[in-house]
């Protein structure tokens, strides 16, 4: 359930007649009382049904349902905050559907409403108010204070206890949100949150500790390539190394089969997605491969949407030049071959000296003249609106890191999401992220985080914290990460400078690595993939619906926790191989091989099979549930989930103990 965007709807939504009798009803019913509610197929894998809430065709009740909300709930919603008053009209026909469809269902239903984050949070209030036969769930992907406050650099989580929230609040004029995120969260039968990290967040800024933690998965089979791959990497890493040869032309005085390709990718969050750790990690980066006369030269992409007006006239110039440096050569390539033909057709071997005309040699040269240029190349990509006041460019003029050629680390800010129609860097997110070597989110304020979860199930290393979801999910499941391309920094514990130490040695070890060790710790990343597929997180979904319906309908459901067993959850032990590290590798020979490196103890079909024996469900962090009561003869049961901001959730089994389960299958083979 989500609002109705025209222009979304055009595209990702296929508008169907609703299937169930007592749907059909209710959107009738609500339609023929002045609301605009649609029913449709989402056009993602699975096709779920999706209702969509046109709240713009509702905005002449705004002040009747705000005074009610107001009356009921003491919460006021200034007229300026556009995006509240649509959360407001959301949650009001949110909770007007739900409790239609109860009415309109001729055996009474067990309905969960599943609310995620503070704009569908008032949907999830007014059920309760109304006191509608709704098992609700909350989850909170990010507590809206909390955004906030390490936005403004902040030492959050030192004074968690400390943060007089109301005061903070109205400081920054969320007020009114806040109290809406805090209802709900006070509201509603069971609340969860996305990672551990935010749980301790949540119970001190919203002062509730969650029920249970529900992490966030990923559908693996979209990204899944089997033994592709690492085929998938060289393919794509090509496509990059194509960019960076127009990128860099008149300096391309570096070997490309010794670049790495390092990259960042998110909202622009200058401080709480790590950018300014990480560029002062870069810089300290490039002043070690430079005193170590290191070859490796390392290409950092920012990938971060900012306000622009155009491309960057010198980064079209070198695609252009690229191009015509390509066409250029093909042209002399068929010149040659025709001749090369010719001469072998009539049994001579060819006189080289005659192969190329001095026509062929004007064209070569004016096709290298072409690539000469007085200027670093860029930095930026685009043209940036605000250039002066930019907090990544003025990092890197500080930091001196211009992209001379006595640079061994080059930085491209590329401000825009990446699109394969682009005329500049025509890859889609998920191509690049197969083609590059290493993704770097050193996050301050990362509740789940997306980005390393996509790195690692297309097999590629990334470095994170442990003040994000993701970092302290992977260090309670792996025995030692960074054997399986899974780095952790410290960023709880240190202070930001011994942090940004340890972020420089990450990088510089990754560097100091031969091309087989970065295969091999590439196969290790990518076997963690089933750790992150819904078919196992989504067993956390499963155990908060049901305890939502043990407290919201105790006559017909029980929820008891099993016992506490020294057995219960897994960690991914330590492989038995010595780890993909520089220091410690073993060569076949006293010499060094170019062709031939790393250690011989290495296998990696009897490694993978030791960890696939050790992949298993991961353990609950709430009680399990157990169905003492089954519904009553002939009464039927819905589950609905209501977002605002049309966040996905995963589909379940009906219930946990259904040998037929297909989820149930696949974890005990599994097992």
């Amino acid at each position: 359930m989500g609002p109705y965007l025209e222009q979304n709807v055009r595209t990702q939504v296929e508008l169907i007649d609703p299937p169930h009798p007592a749907v059909r009803r209710t959107i009738d019913s609500m339609n023929a009382k002045g609301c605009k509610v649609y029913f449709g197929r989402w056009l993602i894998e699975g096709g779920p049904y999706v209702v969509l809430l046109d709240v713009g065709a509702t905005a002449w009740s705004l002040d009747r349902w705000k005074t009610e909300l107001w009356e009921s709930c003491a919460i006021g919603v200034p007229w300026y905050d556009r995006e509240a008053n649509d959360a407001v009209l959301f949650g009001f026909l949110a909770a007007w559907f739900l409790g239609e469809f109860v009415a309109q269902c001729e055996e009474k239903p067990f309905v969960i409403g599943h609310f995620h984050e503070w704009l569908a949070g008032v949907g999830l209030i007014l059920c309760r108010t109304r006191k509608l036969p709704v098992a609700t769930i909350f989850t909170t992907h990010a507590t809206l204070l909390g955004r906030y406050l390490c936005a403004g650099s902040v030492d959050f989580y030192n004074n968690l206890h400390a943060f007089n929230v109301d005061k903070e609040a109205g400081d920054r004029q969320i007020y009114h949100r806040y109290c809406m995120e805090r209802a709900a969260v006070h509201c509603t039968h069971v609340f969860t949150t996305v990672s551990q990290i935010t749980a301790v967040e949540a119970e001190h800024l919203l002062k509730r500790k969650p029920d249970m933690v529900t992490p966030n998965g990923l559908n693996v089979k979209k990204f899944s390539a089997m033994h592709e791959f690492q085929n998938l990497h060289a393919q794509s890493k090509a496509h990059i190394q194509e960019f960076v040869r127009g990128h860099f032309y008149g300096h391309l005085d570096f070997n490309l089969d010794k670049t790495l390709f390092f990259f960042i990718a998110g909202r622009y969050e200058f401080s709480n997605k790590g950018a300014d750790i990480f560029l002062e990690a870069l810089a300290r980066l490039n002043y070690l491969l430079r005193v170590n006369g290191s070859q490796v030269t390392v290409v950092t992409f920012f990938i971060m949407p900012a306000r622009t007006n155009n491309f960057n006239v010198e980064s079209l110039k070198g695609q252009a030049v690229r191009k015509q440096l390509w066409d250029t050569a093909n042209a002399v390539k068929e010149k040659f071959g025709k001749k090369l033909y010719e001469s072998l057709l009539v049994g001579n071997l060819p006189d080289m000296n005659k192969m190329l005309d001095k026509e062929d040699f004007t064209m070569m040269k004016r096709a290298i003249f072409a690539t000469q240029r007085h200027s670093f190349p860029p930095v930026c990509t685009h043209n940036m609106l605000d250039d002066s006041t930019d907090p990544v460019l003025n990092t890197i003029r500080r930091l001196g890191l211009f992209n001379s050629s006595a640079d061994r680390v080059k930085v491209i800010f590329h401000p825009e999401f990446l699109s394969s129609t682009s005329p500049l860097l025509p890859v889609d997110y998920e191509e690049f992220v197969r083609g590059c070597h290493l993704g770097v989110f050193p996050s301050y304020y990362e509740p789940w985080g997306y980005t390393p979860a996509e790195c690692t199930v297309m097999g590629i290393p990334s470095i994170s914290t442990n003040l994000s979801g993701f970092g302290c999910f992977m260090e309670e499941h792996i025995a030692d990460p960074s054997a399986y391309g899974i780095y952790i920094l410290d960023r709880r514990f240190r202070a930001l400078d011994d942090s940004c130490t340890q972020l420089t040695s990450f990088l510089y070890s990754f560097c100091q690595q031969s091309r087989r060790q970065r295969i091999i710790q590439r196969n290790r990343t990518e076997r963690l993939s089933d750790l992150l597929d819904w078919k196992y997180l989504g067993r956390y979904y499963m155990s908060a619906r049901h305890l939502a319906l043990a407290k919201a309908f105790p006559d017909n459901f029980t929820y008891e926790p099993p016992e506490e067993t020294a057995a219960q959850g897994f960690r991914y032990p330590r492989p038995a191989s010595v780890p993909p590290s520089p220091s410690i590798s073993r060569h076949s020979s006293p010499h060094h091989s170019e062709t031939e490196e790393d250690d011989e103890r290495y296998d990696e079909e009897e490694e993978a099979e030791k960890d696939r024996r050790n992949i298993k469900p991961p353990a609950m962090t709430g009680p399990v549930p157990e169905w003492r009561k089954p519904p009553k003869k002939g009464s039927s049961e819905a589950s609905t989930s209501s977002n605002a901001s049309n966040a996905s959730t995963p589909t379940m089994p009906s219930s946990p103990s259904d040998p037929s389960s297909p989820n149930n299958s696949i974890i005990e083979e599994r097992n």
